[in-house]
C-alpha cells in the first residue's frame, strides 16, 4: 500500500474501525475494554499511515542523461542531479546560499580554529585546514569512508592525464596529513576567501578505483562509474545507484550502510526524456511523477503547462546562478575577431526574445554574474539591439555584404558559423531559430547541428569541437569563474581535455584579477574586482550574455520537503527530507522503461 492509494485505504480502513467502534454493545465489563480498544484503534491507524508514509517508486524526468557517472570528470548537470542522491561531497551551498558540512562533521574557519593561515614568504598566504570524516560514513558495501580514500582521491586529481574538470583545487593542495582513519589536513598554498569550501574535492573509494587508475591516461574509460556502474562500494549517499539503461534510465535503492536518516522511497527512478514535449506528455500520462527543476521544461514552456494543468500539480519557480550563454571557439579565424563577437551580440534583439518567450521573466545578461550574487556590478557595459552598428563593424572587419545579402571577406569565404546545443530542448530550438534569423539581417549565415546533451557535455565542449555552442553554466554564490575563464583552464589533449574554458579565452588582465579576487578576504575590495573583471568579459566577449534563468519545478502535490536551491547545489542532495504528503492526492508513480 503506497502512496495515494495508501492513504485512499487509511482512509476507508478507520471509517470502518470507526463504525465498528460505535455500534459494538459495550456493557458492564466491556466498557471498561473500551480503552483497550481504542489504543488499538489507534495503534492500527498509526502503522497504516505510517505504511502510507512510504512510496514504493518516485520517477523524475530530467532533459539529459550523464556523460559519465565519475564524480569528478565531466562537468554535468545531469550527473550532479543524479550522484545528489549516492554521493555525500565534504561541503555544499544550501538553499539559503550558507555553506555546510555533509561528509565532514564541523565547517572549518580561521575562528574555530581549523583553518590556520601560514605564511609562505614573499607576501604570499596559504592555509592549513582540518576536516573530520563523518564517524559513521560508509560505502555501500560496508567498507568505511576513511582519509586513504581522500589521499587516493588527491593521486587522482593531481594527475594530469586523469581528466578531472575541477583540476585547480588539487594543483593548490600542496600536502594531505592523515591525523588518524577520519581526520585530514589540506595544506594549500593559497589563502582564498572561500577557504573552506572543498566542494569539488569528491572522493573516490580507492579500493575500487585503484585497479581502474593504473593508467592514468585510460582512467576516463577505464574508471568502475563508467565499467561497473551498480557497483555499491561506489556510492556512500542515502542510495545508490542499482541499475542503469545508458541514455534511457537510472535506477536507484537504498543504501543499506546509510547511518544517517533514510529515505521515503524504496526506488528513485531517473528517466532522461531530452524532448520537453515528450517530458510534458510521461508526466501528464503518470510515467513520471514529477520534473526536475534543475534539468527540466524552461520558464515559457513551465508557464503554459502551469496555466493548463497547474491545479493538478505544485509548480515552483526559482530564480537562480544559471546563466545561458553561447560560447564561441575563438580559434575559428572569424570568431577571433572581437570587431565581429561585439556585432553578434549588437545583432540580437535579446530584450525582445525574453519578453516574447519568458513574458519578461527572465533578465538579459550583460556578463557571466547574476544580479542576485553580491559580486554583481550595476555599472557593466551593456550591449543593446543596434544591427546598423553590427553592420557597420563587421564592414570593418573586412566582412562585407555580397549576393543574397550574406558577407563575405577578400577571399570571397562566407561567415557562416555553426551553433549547437541539447537537442530536444525545444526552447532551445526557438532561441536557436531567433538567432538564426536576426543574425541572417546583418548577414551572418547561421547553421544549426545539435547533440545530445551527452555528446555535446561530453566529447563536444571539452575537445573544443563547435563554433558556437549554446548552454548555461550553474554557479555557486560568489563563484570565482576560474575554471571558465582563467587561460590554464583551456581543455587540451595534453591535459587530458580538463578545465572549462571551452572558447579559449587568452587574457593576461583576466587571469591577474581571477587571481587577485581569490585572495581578496575583504568583500568591499572583492566587488571593486568584480566589477573590474565584469566590464573585461563585457568587452572581450569570450561567450554571448543571452539570460539568467529561473528553474521551474514541477512536483506532484503528494510529495513535500523539495527546497531549490537556486545554485550549484541540486535539490537531490537533500532527498531524505523529500516526504510523502499524507492525505495529499494525486501523482501517479511509474517504474522505467
Amino acid at each position: 500500500m503506497t502512496g495515494t492509494a495508501g492513504f485512499q485505504a487509511l482512509g476507508a480502513f478507520s471509517v470502518q474501525l470507526t463504525n465498528v467502534f460505535r455500534e459494538w454493545p459495550f456493557s458492564g465489563r466491556s466498557k471498561r475494554r473500551r480503552g483497550g480498544f481504542t489504543a488499538l484503534l489507534f495503534a492500527l491507524l498509526v502503522s497504516a499511515t505510517a505504511v502510507g508514509a512510504e512510496r514504493e517508486t518516485l520517477t523524475i524526468g530530467i532533459t539529459q542523461y550523464p556523460s559519465t557517472l565519475n564524480p569528478n570528470i565531466d562537468a554535468m548537470a545531469a550527473k550532479s542531479y543524479v550522484l545528489g542522491m549516492a554521493v555525500r561531497r565534504f561541503t555544499v551551498y544550501d538553499s539559503d546560499w550558507t555553506l555546510v558540512c555533509l561528509l565532514c562533521t564541523t565547517l572549518p574557519s580561521i575562528e574555530n580554529g581549523l583553518a590556520v593561515p601560514v605564511d609562505l614568504g614573499e607576501g604570499k598566504k596559504g592555509v592549513a585546514i582540518t576536516y573530520t570524516i563523518r564517524p559513521e560514513a560508509t560505502w555501500g558495501d560496508g567498507v568505511p569512508v576513511t582519509t586513504k580514500d581522500v589521499l587516493f582521491t588527491y593521486e587522482v586529481g593531481r594527475n594530469p592525464l586523469s581528466a578531472v574538470s575541477s583540476a585547480e583545487l588539487y594543483r593548490r593542495i600542496t600536502r594531505i596529513d592523515t591525523k588518524d582513519d577520519k581526520t585530514f589536513t589540506l595544506h594549500i598554498d593559497k589563502l582564498t576567501f572561500d577557504y573552506a569550501a572543498i566542494n569539488d574535492f569528491v572522493l573516490l573509494p580507492a579500493h575500487i578505483e585503484r585497479a581502474a587508475f593504473a593508467d592514468p591516461a585510460q582512467y576516463r574509460v577505464q574508471t568502475r562509474y563508467a565499467t561497473d556502474p551498480t557497483n555499491p562500494g561506489l556510492y556512500n549517499g542515502p542510495y545508490r545507484i542499482s541499475e542503469v539503461a545508458i541514455g534511457s534510465h537510472l535506477l536507484l535503492e537504498p543504501n543499506p550502510h546509510w547511518a544517517g536518516p533514510p529515505g521515503h522511497f524504496r526506488r528513485i527512478a531517473v528517466r532522461a526524456i531530452e524532448n520537453t514535449a515528450a517530458l510534458q506528455a510521461n508526466l501528464l500520462s503518470g510515467t513520471i511523477d514529477m520534473v526536475a527543476g534543475e534539468l527540466g521544461l524552461s520558464l515559457d514552456e513551465a508557464l503554459a503547462f502551469d496555466k493548463a494543468h497547474g491545479s493538478a500539480f505544485q509548480v515552483i519557480y526559482k530564480p537562480g546562478l544559471v546563466y545561458e550563454h553561447i560560447d564561441l571557439n575563438l580559434d575559428r579565424p572569424a570568431l577571433a575577431d572581437r570587431r565581429v563577437r561585439e556585432a553578434l551580440i549588437l545583432g540580437l534583439d535579446r530584450e525582445t526574445l525574453s519578453r516574447s518567450l519568458f513574458a519578461g521573466r527572465q533578465a538579459v545578461a550583460d556578463s557571466f554574474l547574476n544580479p542576485l550574487d553580491s559580486g554583481y556590478g550595476a555599472e557593466t557595459p551593456r550591449y543593446r539591439y543596434d544591427p546598423t552598428r553590427a553592420a557597420s563593424l563587421l564592414d570593418a572587419a573586412g566582412w562585407h555584404a555580397g549576393a543574397g545579402g550574406l558577407r563575405r571577406n577578400a577571399e570571397g569565404q562566407t561567415l557562416s558559423l555553426e551553433l549547437m546545443t541539447t537537442a530536444g530542448n525545444r526552447t532551445r530550438e526557438l532561441v536557436e531559430q531567433v538567432l538564426q534569423s536576426q543574425w541572417r539581417k546583418i548577414g551572418v549565415d547561421l547553421r544549426i547541428k545539435n547533440e545530445p546533451a551527452r555528446v555535446l557535455f561530453g566529447q563536444t565542449v571539452p575537445r573544443r569541437r563547435f563554433d558556437m555552442a549554446m548552454y548555461a553554466w550553474i554557479s555557486a554564490p560568489e563563484s570565482v569563474p576560474r575554471s571558465t575563464l582563467h587561460s590554464s583552464e583551456i581543455p587540451s589533449e595534453a591535459n587530458g581535455f580538463a578545465g572549462q574554458n571551452a572558447p579559449g579565452f587568452k587574457n593576461a588582465e583576466m587571469d591577474r584579477l581571477i587571481d587577485a579576487l581569490e585572495i581578496e578576504l575583504d568583500r568591499d575590495k572583492r566587488r571593486v574586482l568584480w566589477a573590474e573583471m565584469q566590464r573585461l568579459y563585457a568587452t572581450e566577449l569570450p561567450s554571448l550574455p543571452l539570460y539568467f534563468r529561473s528553474d521551474s519545478f514541477i512536483l506532484p502535490k503528494w510529495l513535500g520537503g523539495v527546497r531549490p536551491t537556486g545554485n550549484q547545489s541540486p535539490t537531490t542532495l537533500w532527498i531524505t527530507d523529500w516526504t510523502v504528503q499524507p492525505g495529499a492526492g494525486g501523482g501517479g508513480g511509474g517504474a522505467p522503461r
